[in-house]
């Protein structure tokens, strides 16, 4: 690969100074250290949770009840400095009740819109496969364009957005699978099982009684000041025609009904520019991508019914995938 100093005529090829690249990368550190001091649980786990963040993206927890996923959450935002709100989704939760609806004032005579929760910087979506397709669909507009329209009137969201949203599985009783089209707005999904037992044990020595959040670390205006330093990361056409030869793999791929679309596959570069960020470097490994691969991807995988038949995984088929496309064309 070419160094990124010698690539030229690209509006990302600009270096970031090696002195914002260690701060973001200290930054990031705090973070993950504030989030472990309540969530036991791998390295991993936090750090994706930044990348989802810094990549303007949001994030599917899935796990069976009881694994920590609210607490993840709950520990994440704390570090973020940013506005909070928990939506806890039923079977009976309407889409007003997440974007809010207009209400006659009594004393003017006048309707005015009563915000609905969705409007903070960091929105909880609490088993979100609790509600039915047409609630969870209130959701779609806002996780892509930052905007929700309330009765015609369209009002922007507070920046930074990011929407955490948690799923038992939907092998258990009350839940709606989500749509493809609301699975395809979230930038990664992380499956969390349960702790080892080492793990749990040290659960159980911590958290006696329920644990105190942690302080903030980052604030809004610092999010947006990492958000805009990822989009300088640069990329190498090399590594871009790799993302869309691992695309293409997989529309063409047999035990797949539905491959990554285009969206996935700029999904994946933003991600590893984030990841990029976090590890101070502007400029994005061929391994980042591979490293991503799982997280940004395998949900939106959907297998052929022989393929589910038999225990085939979307992950098992992209590692095939990675171990078959080769980073340079031959």
């Amino acid at each position: 690969m070419t160094h990124p100093a010698q690539a030229l005529g690209q509006a990302d090829s600009a270096a970031i100074p090696a002195d914002l690249l260690k701060h973001a990368a200290e930054q990031a550190r705090q973070v993950v250290e504030a989030v472990q001091s309540v969530y036991v649980g791998p390295h991993a786990v936090p750090e994706l949770l930044l990348v989802a963040l810094l990549a303007r993206g949001h994030v599917l927890l899935e796990g069976v009840p009881g694994v920590a996923k609210t607490t993840l959450v709950k520990a994440f935002a704390s570090t973020l400095g940013c506005g909070y709100r928990r939506i806890q989704f039923t079977p009976d939760l309407l889409p007003a009740d997440i974007t809010g609806t207009y209400v006659l004032d009594p004393r003017n005579g006048t309707f005015e819109l009563r915000t609905g929760p969705i409007f903070a910087n960091v929105v909880l979506g609490d088993e979100i496969n609790r509600a039915p397709a047409k609630t969870q669909s209130a959701l779609l507009e806002a996780m892509q364009e930052s905007q929700v329209t309330v009765e015609g009137e369209t009002r922007a969201l507070p920046a930074p957005f990011l929407v955490l949203a948690t799923q038992n599985p939907v092998e258990q009783g009350g839940t709606y699978p989500l749509p493809e089209a609301q699975i395809d707005r979230f930038l990664v999904r992380i499956v969390l099982g349960y702790p080892t037992e080492e793990a749990e044990l040290g659960v159980l020595r911590r958290f006696a009684r329920a644990p105190e959040m942690p302080s903030a670390v980052l604030t809004p205006a610092a999010i947006l000041s990492l958000q805009a330093l990822v989009e300088r990361v640069h990329v190498e056409d090399e590594v871009l025609e790799y993302v869309v030869r691992l695309a293409r793999a997989t529309r063409s791929h047999g035990r797949l009904l539905l491959g990554v679309s285009p969206r996935a596959a700029l999904a994946l570069v933003n991600a590893a520019r984030a990841k990029a960020l976090l590890d101070a470097r502007d400029y994005v490994l061929p391994d980042d991508i591979k490293q991503l691969c799982g997280p940004v991807l395998a949900h939106r995988l959907v297998l052929t019914p022989e393929a589910e038949m038999d225990g085939a995984t979307a992950e098992d088929i992209l590692t095939q995938t990675l171990s078959r496309v080769a980073l340079r064309r031959d």
